[in-house]
């Protein structure tokens, strides 16, 4: 039995135990060789399992040792050594004196926008350097993210991570992770193995949890919560502030127009430095609907073609299809066990019914704009239509019937339009016309974020691109919403891309500040 004072490998001294989990036990030892304290998480074998399955559970300790090894990060764990005790692999790793994120959020409650932010840009960190080896997660979730005691940040448990170029260990059906944090396409039938994007969407969820104390997509039941992930929408997130963009960005269903880690870290770290300052409009995270200018002209853009939407047909066949598939995966998930970090961490895998409140809830009735920022005046876009627009800037006829305003250096334009798509979902318009028009029309054109996402409760697109001017390259971002009346509306802005960071405030500003007429 591993009990304390027991050595392991003639060289671990164990001393407490500081987590147990359904397939293993973290303990704290003395390296007695060293002289320090380690972690060494020793595995279990449930008794039902069968040899093939004890053979994958064998390699898989070992693969997470050396996925974990590959990956040099100061935010992700340190594993010095795995050695064998009573026949089963161990782990040997640094100790962290710590609580998870898990934790916290259970004993506290929801963490400030900026303390989450600093906990989620080291982990989107620690993500991005695991992704560039090639190692993926596959199982991010607040209780997998350890806050040191004395303020560092490590993801651990690689106990389910893949390395490219490697075989899955998994049986065909089977399904590892924790279901709560679990990404659409993981559930859905069709799809084998995750990829990079789908331990964004964990991450996504995560944020969620540390700012809202309770999951995005919670549910009575494990399939239940599992088919809300897969084909249904949650709640906009109430205390997110500057988070909110990511979020959303994150959470977006589609891998191919998640967000990625590289963005995520660096909006992370903008929220986090900024304390109170908002990175990103309330209810934004990725659409958009015209193409943007080839030129220096911040104000100057194609018009936008019509793009008729047709139909969905056979949604009750498809929405039963999925159910089923879901359920599957559910039922085929309890083998994905997880091993919990440290002690009194209960994050399950497809367990017991939570009680947390179900979220077909009433959604929140939406805020009224905030007062102007100091060096704002509001400017009326269009009939029953205004808009916040920094002092100084002037207006510029646009054709089209856009409204226009320019800075005093005329490189960063922001532009409102009330427009008419031809179809809801300007999403599908922008990614149909982006290759036939938008890269045609605009070489080097790089897109940044697409997909859907909501404003004021209410569906919303956003694109975020850069694209080369004549002597400079420029990023910009827009919004597309629609009002109560069917009136559908965008925010735009442009500006150089090395001066990005300065005057994105601008769009959030102008965003977050809209006057529409009730």
């Amino acid at each position: 039995m591993s009990d304390p004072g027991r050595l392991i490998a003639g060289r671990y001294r164990l001393v407490e135990r500081v987590g147990r989990g359904g397939m293993g036990t973290v303990w704290r030892a003395e390296d007695e060789l060293l002289g320090r304290h380690v972690a060494v998480k020793k595995l279990h074998i449930p008794p039902q399992l069968h040899d093939d399955e004890v053979l994958r559970l064998h390699e898989r300790t070992r693969r997470e040792a050396r996925s974990a090894a590959r990956v040099t990060h100061p935010h992700v764990i340190v594993v010095h050594d795995v050695v064998d005790d009573e026949g089963l692999p161990c782990i040997v790793m640094e100790y962290i004196p710590s609580v998870t994120l898990s934790d916290v959020v259970k004993r506290q409650g929801a963490l400030s926008p900026g303390e989450a932010a600093r906990i989620g840009r080291s982990t989107a960190a620690a993500l991005r350097a695991a992704h560039d080896v090639g190692v993926l997660h596959r199982d991010v979730k607040p209780a997998n993210v350890l806050l040191g005691h004395d303020g560092r940040i490590v993801l651990t448990d690689f106990g389910i991570a893949v390395e490219s170029g490697t075989s899955t260990l998994t049986k065909t059906g089977e399904l590892v992770g924790s279901i709560h944090y679990l990404a659409p396409e993981r559930l859905r039938p069709g799809i084998a193995e995750p990829g990079p994007a789908s331990d964004l969407w964990s991450l996504g969820a995560t944020l969620y949890q540390a700012v809202e104390g309770r999951h995005p997509f919670q549910r009575d039941t494990a399939i239940e919560t599992a088919y809300a992930i897969a084909a249904e929408d949650y709640h906009p997130p109430r205390n997110a502030g500057p988070l909110t963009s990511v979020i959303e960005g994150l959470l977006v269903k589609e891998p191919g127009r998640r967000m990625d880690a590289h963005e995520a870290e660096r909006l992370l770290a903008e929220a986090a430095a900024a304390g109170s300052r908002t990175t990103a409009a309330p209810g934004t995270a990725s659409t958009a609907s015209v193409a943007p200018a080839a030129a220096d002209d911040p104000a100057t853009r194609p018009e936008p073609v019509a793009d008729p939407v047709a139909p969905a047909r056979g949604g009750r066949r498809r929405r039963a299809a999925l159910w089923l598939a879901v359920a599957a995966a559910v039922a085929a998930s309890v083998t994905g066990a997880t091993l919990l970090w440290p002690q009194g961490d209960t994050d399950a895998t497809a367990s017991a019914p939570s009680k947390a409140p179900a979220s077909d809830s009433p959604s929140p009735r939406p805020s009224p704009p905030p007062p102007l920022p100091a060096g704002y005046h509001l400017e009326k876009a269009g009939e029953g239509f205004s808009v916040p627009v920094p002092d100084g800037w002037a207006p510029k006829d646009v054709a089209g019937g856009e409204v226009a305003y320019v800075d005093p250096t005329r490189l960063v334009g922001l532009r409102v339009d009330v427009v008419e798509f031809g179809g809801s979902d300007p999403v599908r318009h922008w990614e149909q016309t982006e290759e036939e028009q938008t890269r045609r029309d605009n070489p080097g054109y790089e897109r940044v974020r697409m997909g859907p996402t909501t404003f004021r409760g209410r569906p919303a697109g956003y694109w975020e691109f850069t694209f080369p001017g004549q002597a400079r390259d420029f990023r910009a971002v827009e919004l597309s919403f629609t009002g109560t009346d069917g009136t559908q509306y965008v925010v735009y802005l442009s500006a150089p891309n090395a001066q990005w960071n300065a005057y994105r405030p601008v769009f959030d500003n102008a965003v977050k500040g809209i006057r529409l007429r009730a």
